[in-house]
């Protein structure tokens, strides 16, 4: 017996070797994972040591490999910089050692100009990035940009990029809210630069939950729309995909769409807010049989705007300005309050933040024609306004000097 434990022995470890040598299992995560380093001269070099700490203890948390997640790290400052492609380490701990060994580049804070860079890298074989897996962009600023974030990073969310921020504290909430994926709390993080540590679990739970194969996922959820995406399982030569989507209180009432099998996310629009919709994927397969995958969404509640401006306490030189505040689960994220002449010339705006609905508007001139809007930011990047006309009243009249009583010298007191 003796022989054949010692050959049972040596089969298993074999056969745990070359599995070992094989990567990760078929089930491990899939995707390409771009780190945007917030790397100009408006970091101190203090804070860019302990960011790309942080970067390097997240790297090391996740499977990265040839058939699991790569990764890549890029720049920014005057002009975007790649330090890695995708591909080129094949291990969390070599991505480790790649970040910590990075040099801060400084120069102006381009961050829209890194950001249309990104795009080019996170879709372009030649940087090592793979066709139809899921893509992951973790953006880590200290909150300011020399150049506009907003449209750039739309178009990578288009594309079904899903966005994570950390913004080390000095960020614009509201701004960051709307260029983070959709929800904000899922996807974007403030945290004071020595603290970063305390979201490495969170952040790499919530990567891994945007790249898991085999999974049909919901992201830029709002109140009338969301996207979906999913890993390929077909080809364009192999087969087809039905997509239908119900509300869950009426299955009766599907929409559905026929896609092709290269396709790998929809967009739906027009749905109804705070509603459950029931989504099933169906492939098609002309060469072997695919189960369906199903997946629950609930859409945001609507998000209402400002109601019933009231203007008050009207002075030459100044206006209240009070207003209805949007309230229950979409309630704003806080209010900006512009005014500017209505016929022409220079607006101001005053910032509001959240659980205020009013503010005093300085700096008018007398006796002239305003119109006020109030606009509402929500979590979701949108924004809903109201506008109200106000007018300033003449300056202050000259006291009318009161008649002297007769024999009486001087002034009235």
């Amino acid at each position: 017996m003796l022989p054949w434990t010692v050959l049972g022995l040596a089969l298993s470890l074999r056969l745990a070797r070359s599995g070992a040598e094989r990567g990760p299992p078929a089930s491990a995560p899939q995707g390409d994972l771009l780190f945007l380093l917030d790397s100009s001269a408006s970091v101190s070099h203090y804070e860019f040591s302990r960011v790309r700490e942080f970067l390097g203890q997240l790297a090391a948390l996740l499977p990265l490999g040839p058939g699991a997640l790569r990764a890549s790290l890029v720049h920014v400052g005057s002009r975007p910089h790649t330090e890695f492609p995708f591909g080129q380490h094949s291990s969390g701990s070599a991505v480790q050692d790649a970040i910590r060994a990075a040099a801060q580049r400084m120069g102006d804070t381009n961050t829209g100009l890194a950001l249309a860079y990104a795009k080019e890298q996170l879709f372009a074989k030649a940087a090592g990035a793979r066709p139809g897996v899921p893509k992951v962009l973790v953006w880590v600023t200290d909150g300011g940009s020399s150049d506009p974030v907003g449209p750039p990073m739309q178009e990578l969310k288009d594309l079904g990029v899903t966005v994570f921020i950390v913004s080390t504290g000095r960020g614009n909430l509201l701004e960051l809210s709307a260029a983070a994926s959709a929800p904000a709390e899922k996807h974007l993080h403030f945290v004071d630069v020595d603290d970063l540590h305390i979201i490495t679990q969170a952040l790499r739970g919530s990567i891994l939950d945007a790249m898991w194969p085999q999974q049909l996922r919901a992201s830029e959820v709002t109140s009338s729309s969301f996207r979906l995406a999913w890993p390929p399982l077909l080809t364009a030569d192999s087969g087809y995909y039905l997509l239908e989507l119900a509300p869950s209180a009426q299955p009766g009432t599907a929409r559905r769409q026929q896609l092709l099998g290269n396709a790998t996310g929809w967009a739906w629009a027009g749905l109804d807010p705070d509603t459950d919709y029931d989504v099933a994927l169906v492939p098609e397969s002309n060469v072997r049989l695919l189960r369906p995958q199903h997946l629950r969404v609930r859409t945001l509640p609507e998000e209402t705007g400002p109601e019933r401006i009231v203007v008050s306490h009207a002075r030459p030189r100044s206006l209240r300005v009070s207003w209805a505040p949007a309230l229950g689960p979409a309630a704003a994220l806080g209010y900006h309050v512009q005014v500017g002449p209505l016929w022409g010339g220079a607006a101001q705006r005053v910032e509001v933040p959240a659980g205020r609905n009013s503010t005093t508007l300085q700096g008018l001139a007398p006796g002239t024609a305003y119109l006020v809007t109030v606009t509402a930011a929500f979590r979701s990047g949108r924004e809903r306004a109201l506008s109200a006309k106000a007018c300033t009243p003449d300056g202050e009249r000259s006291r009318a000097s009161r008649p002297q009583s007769p024999g009486a010298g001087g002034r009235e007191p």
